[in-house]
């Protein structure tokens, strides 16, 4: 775990932020971001955000969960994000770790991840059994012509 990086929940302060890092590494539109997080900052759901920062309180990533409707302890991690800069330098792998942490206090079994199969997705599909998921499924054409969505596992225990 990284030291010098403090992990915690977003803050309205820190959407401002998170958009340049969306935007950064092409995400999704970073204009939905407000809505996304509405329900989170307001309390009224069981989504987490988090954002990791510097000490010199600049936020270099973000990532948010939800658990999965229908299921007994089953969560999706529906994103994560590092600031270009801050890639390669273990943000990423201490994020995961944190959350994975939080989500076996509260009783999770398993974490989901979901990713593309597209060439500029390579780097992160590499990531996650780094961090010990197991690829699990191919789902042909998902997103789009020839973009298949990839899903890894990952037990948790505590």
């Amino acid at each position: 775990m990284n030291t010098n990086i403090i992990i915690r929940e977003l803050k309205k302060s820190d959407l401002n932020s998170a958009k340049q890092i969306i935007d950064e590494n092409q995400m999704f539109p970073s204009e939905y971001l407000n809505e996304m997080v509405s329900g989170f900052l307001e309390q009224k759901t069981d989504e987490l955000w988090f954002v990791s920062e510097t000490k010199e309180k600049n936020v270099i990533s973000i990532a948010y969960c939800s658990p999965e409707r229908m299921t007994d302890g089953t969560w999706n991690l529906l994103l994560i994000a590092v600031s270009r800069k801050a890639q390669g330098q273990g943000v990423g792998s201490d994020l995961m770790e944190y959350i994975e942490q939080d989500l076996i206090i509260k009783k999770a079994r398993i974490l989901l991840v979901e990713t593309s199969s597209l060439p500029n997705y390579e780097l992160t599909r590499k990531f996650y059994p780094k961090c010990g998921y197991t690829q699990i499924a191919v789902i042909p054409e998902f997103f789009g012509k020839g973009d298949d969505k990839v899903v890894f596992w990952k037990s948790l225990k505590p």
